[in-house]
């Protein structure tokens, strides 16, 4: 098994930690460990007492539990948590996936939905979706292109990079298809809980199919990246313990302090996620002020769900080549559509973090010197 450089990792290891505006960044605003732990004053002295030793390969179980309180009628034997959302991929692909199975991947994607299925063996279909039809998925090219050996279906809903929701009809035919079927069905699901509107959140994929994984994260709504916990959750239990063999060969278990800190957040993920939310309409109200002052240049499709869009810049030059040297020459990063499977001319940008007013200006400030902006 042989993978393809990450070209995302890549684009962000030349300038993440070089630049001093990031507008690209898919997280939302972090907090300290002083900051979780002050959420629960008695946690102080628990966590400087907690022990360093190994920990259990599936999980703390009491994590396990408040994960499982994140879905209905999900247990906590059915959560199965990971070193970050990349391993829990990786454990399923590995676990799931043979030389020749047909698996089909919602485009554009995070890279390993679509490389690790591949460099596998699978035979692989992309699953396009364009900024012109809303980033909508098409039913009827999931139901032309599905087959008897199809055995897996990958979507990203709230989707990344683009922020796209699918409905709840859209979501509905997708399980139908796949129970049809009986392939598995894996979502990534890593923005669930950040919809602008409550009333738009879907179930998760896991409480609607017995053969389907949903992926959840600390990262991505909760600003936690560097605790590197994800998570898998998932009814079939043969297809857990597949997976859960599959983590002996990664990292075996997970960090004991990132677990208790995980748990003391999630205990108060509402009061975490409600500051994000709210960072994230004030900020996207800027951007859209700014896109809106500069249509000559920009087209988008605005998201109803997490920190993130994928408008398209109407420019001659190469998007990576002007991304490079927005980052060297403004110090601003952003994030090239090309590093995204069928990404075009478009570029993502974040809008979770604090210091997002102070990067747009110094992005309008750019466009400005180099004579694009309006």
């Amino acid at each position: 098994m042989k993978v393809s450089p990450f070209r995302l990792e890549r684009f962000f290891d030349r300038f993440e930690f070089g630049v001093p505006y990031l507008l690209s960044s898919s997280d939302c605003e972090s907090l300290s460990i002083r900051d979780i732990l002050s959420f629960d004053p008695p946690s102080q002295e628990r966590f400087l007492n907690h022990w360093l030793g190994y920990t259990e390969s599936r999980g703390n179980p009491e994590l396990r539990q408040e994960i499982a309180r994140l879905y209905n009628g999900v247990e906590a034997h059915e959560i199965l948590v990971h070193a970050g959302a990349e391993e829990a991929i990786f454990t399923f692909m590995y676990a799931a996936l043979e030389p020749g199975d047909h698996v089909i991947v919602h485009t554009p994607c995070y890279q390993s939905l679509l490389e690790l299925p591949l460099s596998l063996g699978c035979e692989v279909t992309s699953w396009p979706t364009c900024q012109e039809d809303n980033w909508e998925l098409d039913i009827a090219f999931l139901r032309t292109h599905i087959k008897s050996n199809t055995r897996a279906i990958i979507i990203n809903c709230p989707h990344n990079p683009t922020g796209y929701l699918l409905s709840r009809e859209a979501q509905a035919e997708i399980i139908e298809i796949a129970r049809s079927q009986q392939c598995w069905l894996f979502s990534d699901e890593v923005y669930r809980g950040l919809e602008y509107d409550p009333s738009y959140r879907l179930p998760a994929a896991c409480e609607l199919y017995e053969k389907a994984i949903s992926l959840g994260v600390m990262s991505k709504i909760y600003g936690l990246a560097g605790l590197r916990i994800g998570w898998i959750a998932t009814r079939d239990h043969a297809l857990y313990q597949r997976i859960a063999q599959s983590k002996d060969y990664t990292t075996i278990c997970n960090s004991a302090p990132s677990e208790f800190l995980a748990l003391t957040a999630l205990r108060h993920g509402e009061q975490i996620v409600e500051r994000n939310k709210a960072l994230i309409l004030s900020n996207l109200q800027l951007l859209r002020t700014f896109l809106e002052g500069n249509r000559a240049i920009f087209s988008w499709y605005e998201p109803h769900v997490g920190p993130i869009m994928f408008p398209e810049l109407h420019i001659p030059q190469d998007i990576e080549a002007f991304c490079v040297e927005a980052a060297q020459k403004q110090g601003v990063m952003l994030l090239p559509g090309t590093v995204f499977t069928e990404g075009g001319k478009h570029v993502r940008l974040g809008y979770g973090r604090k210091n997002f007013p102070e990067a747009l200006a110094r992005f309008a400030d750019y466009l400005q010197h180099i004579g694009l902006n309006q």
